[in-house]
């Protein structure tokens, strides 16, 4: 179980950090999910192409694999064909702006373990990352699925959230939000960064969405009881145990 004052480990069973390749020639969404993935404590290399994304594995040899399908030389399901070739079971994800039916039956038949369309939220993205770990036995057995701030607690596998042992019905959204927020319990998170963070990462909508779902937490997670989330004017938001 994840306290706030321990973080998962989240590292190989050797205790090294684990590795991740991103594949994706469009550079400012390359650089905004390696700084995601970083966050968790891992080791991120990034290619712009197939070639690259190829030789990089076989030299950095990541532990999962987030790879974009539209590449400027061959498409990312060659890629992954060639990766495959090299170590038949590594965890790859599959990323790409195609959202049509038979689009992610083609890349899950050529044997990608999972596939997000663009746009897409960071933390599901991570969330997507630390399942295939976990399916391949990559991670160490102490990484843990639960998060613990006070008496409220999240479990990031079944998606069950309790305050005080008392069961909490969340929309996928909201459920988000409160996952990035226990993540980082005490720590003020300003409106852009939760943006940037639990929606997709090209959001054209407004911050005042993030105090519409603040406000519906508000009613859910500290409705007759002592507030957990607080407002911190000019800042953001933070989530603590209740005084």
């Amino acid at each position: 179980m994840t306290s706030m004052n321990a973080q998962p480990r989240r590292g190989r069973k050797d205790g090294s950090p684990l590795r991740v390749l991103v594949v994706d020639d469009e550079a400012s969404l390359a650089e905004l999910l390696s700084m995601a993935l970083r966050m968790e404590g891992w080791e991120i290399r990034t290619a712009a192409d197939g070639r690259s994304a190829v030789n990089l594995a076989r030299e950095f040899k990541p532990d999962v694999v987030v790879l974009d399908v539209m590449l400027p030389d061959f498409d990312g399901l060659e890629v992954l064909r060639r990766l495959r070739a090299d170590k038949p079971e590594l965890p790859v994800l599959l990323l790409t702006a195609k959202d049509a039916v038979e689009d992610r039956i083609a890349g899950l038949t050529a044997g990608g373990d999972d596939y997000v369309t663009k746009p897409f939220s960071l933390e599901e993205l991570a969330l997507r990352v630390r399942a295939l770990l976990r399916r391949a036995r990559v991670v160490a057995d102490t990484t843990e699925s639960t998060l613990v701030v006070g008496d409220l607690t999240l479990d990031e596998d079944s998606r069950e959230v309790h305050r005080g042992g008392v069961p909490v019905v969340l929309t996928a959204t909201e459920f988000e939000l409160l996952r990035y927020l226990m993540r980082n319990p005490k720590r003020v998170l300003s409106k852009a960064r939760i943006l940037d963070r639990v929606w997709s990462y090209d959001f054209g909508g407004q911050a005042n969405i993030v105090e519409l779902y603040i406000s519906y937490l508000r009613k859910k997670i500290d409705a007759d009881r002592k507030p957990m989330i607080h407002t911190m004017r000019g800042a953001g938001y933070v989530l603590k145990p209740a005084s």
